[in-house]
C-alpha cells in the first residue's frame, strides 16, 4: 500500500526544516537561519497513532533568480498542493500574517486538499498569545500553535493531520500477485520493458530522460505467474534534480519500492554500472527487497563468446556490497530473455519468502562453528547459543550469544554464507539480530 504523502509548505524561514525534523525524529533537514537553505525536497517516514506516511520537507519560495519570485513561489505551492494527500501550512506568529502568506492560503483554498494551519515559533506554555488570532483571517480553520523547537503543539497538529489521511484502499492485490518494482536510473528503458511485456505501449516510451512522472501498475498473468509491474521514474543524482517536479518522481520511486516484493534493477548495458545504480539499488537493499539486475539494451553490444562472462564479473565486482543478487541480460525493445525474467522474479520472490526451521538452522550452526571456531577477545570466547528466523521478507535469523560484543561483523558474514549455501536465499538480503544472555544463563 503506497503511504500517504504530508506536505510541509510555507515562505522562508518560519521553521519548516525544524518542524519536519521535529516530526521524523532525526535532523535530516538542515536547518539555518538564512531562507532558502533547503533546495532540494527531503522526505522520510513519519509514524503517528499507528499510521506511517511519508512527510516532504518543500523548500519554501526558492527561486532561481533573482526576479519572477512569485511565480515561483506559485510554482513551489502548486506542486506541493497537486501532490500531498495532507498539507502542513506553516507560518510565523512572530512576523504576523504576511502578503506571501495569503496568496499561498489562497491557492490551498482552491485546491480543495485538507489544509492544517500550523502557527510557529509560539515557544511559551499556557494560554496561546493574542496574536495567534490573526491567523484565522486566512480562512483555513483554527490555527495550531506549535514549537518547532521544543514540540509543544506537535501532537494536537498531528491529530488534526491523522484525520484526513486517505484510507488505505488503493490498488491492494491479492498475495498470488508479486508487486515487481522496476528501478533505475532515467532512460535505462524501463517503460520499454513495461510495453513489451504488456504487449502494447501501456505506458509513454521517450528517449527523453524523465518522461515517467509517476508510478504506474500493469498486471500480467502467464505461465510463470501472476505480476503487477510498476513503472516509476528514473532516480537521478540530486544535483541533477532541477525540475521541481523530479523531486516527487523521485519520492514515487522509494516509495514503489516499499510496496514492492521484487525490485528488478535497471542498468544500460551500453553505460555499465555507475554511482547512481549503487544507490537506487542500495535503497532496496537496506528495504530488504529481493532483487534482481537486468542488463537491457544487450542487443547493442558487440559481443564474442566472452563478453556476457566478463561483464558478469565485472557486475560481480560492481555489486559486492549485494553479493546475493542474480544478473540476467535482456533487451527490453526485441524481448530477448524476458521470460528468464519472469523465472528470476518468481525464483527470488520465494526466496525472500522462505522460511527455515529452528531445528534445520541449528545444524548448520553446529556445523559451522565446528568447522571455524568462534572468535575470542582477552581469553573469552564468542559462544552461540541457538538461532531463529522469527520473520520473512527479508528471512531475519535471531542469535543468542553469550556477548555480543564478539560477534563480529567477520564471523556474522561466514554464518551468513554457510547458511546461504545450504538454503540458497539468492537475489534476497539477510538480517541478523544479536541478543545477548546473560552470564549465568544455561
Amino acid at each position: 500500500m503506497p503511504l500517504s504523502i504530508v506536505a510541509v509548505v510555507g515562505r522562508p524561514n518560519v521553521g519548516k526544516s525544524t518542524l519536519f525534523n521535529k516530526l521524523i525524529g532525526q535532523r535530516l533537514s538542515i536547518v539555518e537561519d538564512t531562507p532558502g537553505v533547503t533546495r532540494d525536497r527531503i522526505y522520510s517516514k513519519c509514524e503517528w497513532r499507528g499510521r506511517e506516511f511519508m512527510v516532504v520537507d518543500t523548500g519554501g519560495i526558492e527561486p532561481e533568480s533573482t526576479d519572477v519570485i512569485l511565480a515561483q513561489m506559485r510554482r513551489q505551492s502548486q506542486l506541493a498542493i497537486e501532490k500531498a494527500d495532507v498539507i502542513i501550512f506553516v507560518t510565523d506568529i512572530r512576523c504576523g500574517v504576511t502578503p506571501d502568506d495569503y496568496a499561498v492560503a489562497e491557492m490551498l483554498q482552491k485546491s480543495g486538499k485538507p489544509v492544517i494551519l500550523c502557527v510557529n515559533k509560539v515557544d511559551s506554555l499556557g494560554e496561546p498569545p493574542m496574536e495567534l488570532y490573526e491567523f484565522y483571517n486566512l480562512g483555513l480553520g483554527d490555527p495550531y500553535p506549535v514549537s518547532s523547537v521544543h514540540g509543544h503543539g506537535t501532537g494536537d497538529m498531528l491529530d488534526e493531520v491523522y484525520k484526513y489521511l486517505p484510507d488505505s484502499g488503493e490498488a491492494e492485490y491479492d498475495e498470488e500477485y508479486i508487486k515487481v518494482a522496476v528501478i533505475g536510473k532515467p532512460n535505462a528503458g524501463k517503460s520499454s520493458l513495461i510495453n513489451k511485456i504488456a504487449g502494447e505501449e501501456r505506458v509513454i516510451v521517450s528517449d527523453i530522460a524523465g518522461t515517467t512522472r509517476d508510478s504506474t501498475d500493469t498486471v500480467i498473468e502467464n505461465e510463470y505467474g501472476r505480476f503487477v509491474f510498476i513503472d516509476t521514474a528514473g532516480i537521478r543524482k540530486k544535483s541533477k534534480v532541477t525540475e521541481k517536479v523530479e523531486h516527487y518522481s523521485v519520492l514515487r520511486a522509494y516509495m514503489a519500492v516499499d510496496r514492492a516484493d521484487v525490485c528488478v534493477i535497471m542498468l544500460d548495458a551500453t553505460e555499465g554500472f555507475t554511482e547512481q545504480d549503487s544507490k537506487v539499488a542500495g535503497y532496496a537493499h537496506e528495504q530488504g527487497k529481493a532483487c534482481v539486475v537486468a542488463v537491457n539494451k544487450w542487443d547493442l553490444i558487440e559481443k564474442d563468446d566472452k563478453t556476457m562472462q566478463e561483464f558478469r564479473t565485472k557486475l560481480e565486482n560492481d555489486f559486492s556490497f549485494m553479493s546475493y543478487v542474480p544478473f540476467v541480460f535482456i533487451s527490453a525493445k526485441t524481448g530477448q530473455r524476458i521470460n528468464k525474467l519472469y523465472e528470476l522474479i518468481k525464483y527470488t520472490n520465494d526466496q525472500n519468502s522462505m522460511r527455515i526451521s529452528t531445528g534445520m538452522l541449528n545444524d548448520v550452526l553446529a556445523y559451522a562453528t565446528t568447522r571455524v571456531q568462534p572468535p575470542s577477545d582477552k581469553g573469552r570466547r564468542l559462544k552461540i547459543y541457538y538461532m531463529t528466523q522469527p520473520s520473512t521478507k527479508p528471512p531475519t535469523f535471531v542469535t543468542f550469544v553469550n556477548k555480543a560484543d564478539l560477534f563480529h561483523f567477520s564471523y556474522r558474514r561466514y554464518i551468513e554464507n554457510q547458511i546461504r549455501a545450504t538454503f540458497g536465499l539468492e537475489g534476497t538480503p539477510v538480517r541478523f539480530v544479536v541478543r545477548e544472555r546473560g552470564k549465568d544463563d544455561k
